[in-house]
């Protein structure tokens, strides 16, 4: 287990990210492939994998690394390829590799004038977004980028941070976009009603602003209710409802405070009416019903799952996520009830840490640097295996697909892991 005195950290290295940043692409994917964040529903859940029962007689072995810069960003993988955004130099660069081998196809960069805020480093923080022939990134001074998958042939650009006057926050645009049909979204924190900015997805254009309200680090998610798919935003106060074809606020409710706080991780649908929302600095987790239109809490605490940015995983009708910050006591593992907030159990000194759910198991990698296998089960913590990573810290989203775990650190290293079978 990592020591926890390693990682109480001041806060000026950290809140990031869940970068946050995307949900049903309209895209032909492979079983399994996770071409955006929190793969392919953006739930944390890695579909068709088998993991073994314990890393007792085998534990993960190292595939292949490639050298990447500055960012925070995790990979993304789709149709037998790894996309990686980072910065070198004045440029934000994405690399496709092959997954089998780390081998570089293709690269290709956009200028960045970016420099780091709080935090200096000065590299992108958003996962790339894969859709049928093309790729999405999105910098950290708010410039979003589309690409061809084949061959990294730049297709448009805009520079919505600039042309909305958006301020840069606290650690530049960390917010992932997300497509549903033809449209890609972002969270902007624009002015003069450009808080949301919706895009047509083939050429860049804009096709709708909607709310004012600065841009939070949390990434929206595409919710189906009756069949209907709506985008959800959490912004720096509120989480919003919005209709995907021309912006239409549907429904909104105050979630956030002012002040040096950060709201970064994804909300999670329960069902077709309820929503979970978390995060730390006082702020605290929420369950919102939402009928009609109308959203209700249903209980909100402090207490339950607070999370400064990694996003929690639902799995076995339970929440399996860290309560607690990176810079002060460590934060635990805790597997909650989502109806109620109930805390089932606490494994404390983990810390910061991304969560993946397989084959009734969590992959859960610590921003220390390890990976721990754990059973999903709501009576107690069950640890099956554990292994060290990297001695630098982890703090970008790992990216699961086909038995292959792809990790970042902050030394410059994208690691590619076998993971037992």
């Amino acid at each position: 287990m990592p020591n926890p005195a390693a990682r109480v950290k001041s806060i000026l290295g950290l809140t990031f990210f869940a970068l946050s940043l995307f949900l049903a692409l309209p895209t032909e994917s492979f079983a399994g492939d996770w071409p955006q964040i929190l793969g392919a529903q953006r739930n944390g859940h890695a579909s068709g994998e088998t993991l073994a029962a314990n890393w007792n007689e085998a534990k993960p072995t190292k595939a292949w690394s490639h050298a990447v810069g500055e960012g925070y960003a995790g990979s993304a993988i789709a149709n037998g390829n790894v996309f990686v955004f980072h910065r070198r130099g004045n440029n934000e660069q994405l690399d496709c590799l092959n997954s089998s081998d780390g081998k570089v196809k293709w690269t290709t960069s956009w200028p960045s004038a970016y420099r780091g805020g709080i935090n200096p480093d000065s590299g992108p923080r958003c996962v790339p977004i894969v859709a049928n022939d093309r790729v999405y990134v999105f910098g950290a001074a708010g410039n979003l980028h589309c690409a061809s998958v084949a061959d990294g042939n730049k297709i448009w650009s805009r520079k919505l941070g600039k042309e909305y006057e958006a301020l840069d926050g606290y650690f530049g645009f960390g917010s992932t976009p997300i497509i549903i049909n033809d449209r890609i979204m972002a969270n902007v924190g624009g002015k003069n009603g450009a808080g949301i900015v919706g895009l047509d997805l083939a050429s860049g254009t804009t096709k709708w602003k909607a709310f004012d309200d600065a841009a939070s680090y949390a990434s929206p998610i595409e919710w189906k209710v009756n069949g209907d798919s709506i985008a959800i935003f959490i912004t720096r106060y509120n989480l919003l409802g919005i209709q995907p074809s021309d912006g239409k606020v549907l429904f909104k409710t105050p979630f956030g405070a002012r002040g040096a706080t950060v709201n970064a991780a994804t909300p999670i649908p329960l069902d077709e009416s309820h929503l979970f929302i978390t995060a730390s600095y006082g702020i605290g987790a929420k369950l919102v019903s939402i009928e009609d239109m109308n959203p209700k809490v249903v209980w909100e605490n402090d207490d339950s799952l607070s999370s400064q940015y990694p996003t929690p995983v639902l799995a076995n009708g339970h929440l399996f996520g860290i309560h607690g910050r990176e810079d002060g006591a460590a934060a635990a593992l805790r597997c909650v009830k989502p109806q109620t907030g109930k805390v089932e159990w606490e494994q404390p000194d983990i810390g910061m840490a991304h969560i993946i759910a397989a084959d009734g198991k969590l992959l859960v990698q610590t921003v220390e640097g390890e990976l721990l296998l754990v059973a999903v089960d709501t009576q107690k913590y069950l640890e099956l295996g554990s292994v060290r990573l990297s001695k630098a810290t982890t703090r970008a989203l790992p990216a699961f697909s086909n038995g292959l775990l792809v990790v970042r650190d902050t030394a410059g290293s994208l690691t590619a892991w076998s993971i037992p079978k």
